[in-house]
This record gives C-alpha cells, sequence and structure tokens, in this order.
C-alpha cells in the first residue's frame, strides 16, 4: 500500500495535534484515532484497496480517504 498525504491534510495534523508541552505524541494519538480508523473503515467498506494507491485529504475539517486516481 502506498500512501500520499495531501497539503490540506498535512495541515490538518499539525493543527489538530500539535502541543509544544508533549511534542510529537498528540500527532501520534491524533494520527491512530483518525486517520488509522478511518483507513480501515474504508478498507472494510471495499471504498479503497490495500494493494493500491491511497490519497489522503482533509476537506472540511474531516479526513478523506480514497484511491489515487
Amino acid at each position: 500500500m502506498t500512501i500520499d498525504f495531501t497539503k490540506a491534510f498535512e495541515d490538518w495534523m499539525v493543527e489538530g495535534g500539535y502541543d509544544p508541552a508533549y511534542g510529537a505524541r498528540p500527532i501520534k494519538r491524533l494520527m491512530q484515532r483518525e486517520l488509522v480508523n478511518q483507513l480501515a473503515k474504508e478498507i472494510l467498506a471495499g471504498r479503497v484497496h490495500k494493494d493500491s494507491a491511497i490519497e489522503v485529504d482533509s476537506v472540511g475539517g474531516s479526513i478523506v480517504v480514497r484511491n489515487k486516481s
């Protein structure tokens, strides 16, 4: 599986996960809670395929996971 992140997703991660007091731990938790769960749901629903290139984006404050075209 190849995963590409858009600039919008990267900005979303920085805004939601940055905390100077705790370093990278909040980013890790945000990624686990939001990205990993969303990715698993999309794979189980058959909307993305685990053997393809996947793009992760942020639209309207939500994570969007899709097959990369």
